[in-house]
């Protein structure tokens, strides 16, 4: 029995202009009234992710900057913040390769480190304003970091080399065609979906989760049932239990229209 749904947001419960469909929050209310939750499981940050749901953001669950931020009901859950000591690291490694840019996230704020024309959104990259510009100072609390590599060509190239040098501080995921997402070692969705069935006293093989991107790659091998967009990436596609249809295609509300209704 399905007692949680969790889902990524950018290419898998968004459609493919980066919206949320409109029928997704009556479903989310179906899925409440059977008594099954529902989580929101992404990179972007909580008070972007929140925008998209509205009033419905107090009532559902949000394990936020790929695991950083995990909020139950408008409650904060668990907050992880970058060690700037990790960071330091972080940035000179980057420095040596001027293809790579540093962007960083407080609760608020976006820091670029380099010039702001330095940097490309994506759909699945949000960039919120006020942007900042240069490196926080000491009493800012560091929830998110990301890497803009020029040079798309080059991400899986600076994948692996960051992950050499740094691998025993951080996980690089690529994110898009030019960005790479940088996860502390032991945080990421899964770890903060793991906080959420703490706190409702729900096991894992209770869970159905929705993913496309490699940030999803730990969430949908630790949940009892996983479900790969077919716009995902290979690699999660082969990992998860089955494929459904795209973003586009709205397949994850059907996917949980079906479980709202009982089918």
């Amino acid at each position: 029995m399905i007692k949680l749904i969790a889902s990524d947001m950018d290419g898998t419960l968004l459609d493919e202009n980066s919206e949320l469909p409109a029928e997704t929050t009556g479903i989310v209310r179906q899925l409440s009234d059977r008594g099954v939750l529902f989580a929101v499981a992404t990179g972007r940050r909580y008070d972007t992710a929140c925008a998209y749901f509205g009033d419905l953001s107090d009532s559902i669950d949000f394990v936020t900057s790929n695991g950083a931020q995990v909020v139950s009901a408008g409650e904060v859950v668990d907050r992880e913040v970058f060690p700037r000591a990790a960071l330091r690291r972080l940035r000179g490694v980057v420095d040596r390769f001027d293809t790579l840019h540093i962007a960083l996230f407080d609760r608020k704020r976006t820091f670029f480190i380099d010039d702001p024309s330095c940097y490309y959104e994506e759909f699945d990259k949000d960039l919120p304003e006020p942007h900042v510009i240069g490196w926080p100072g000491p009493d800012v609390n560091i929830i998110k970091a990301s890497l803009f590599c020029a040079d798309s060509s080059a991400v899986m190239d600076m994948t692996y080399i960051l992950t050499r040098e740094l691998g025993d501080r951080f996980v690089f995921a690529p994110s898009g065609s030019w960005w790479i997402d940088v996860l502390q070692v032991g945080v990421n969705k899964a770890t903060g979906l793991r906080e959420l069935l703490d706190l409702h006293g729900i096991d894992p093989s209770e869970v159905l989760a929705f993913g496309d991107s490699m940030n999803d790659y730990d969430m949908l091998r630790s949940v009892g049932e996983s479900c790969a967009v077919a716009n995902a990436r290979p690699a999660i596609r082969q990992i998860a239990t089955r494929t459904i249809g795209t973003n586009a295609e709205h397949a994850v509300q059907k996917e949980m229209r079906r479980i709202a209704e009982g089918r």
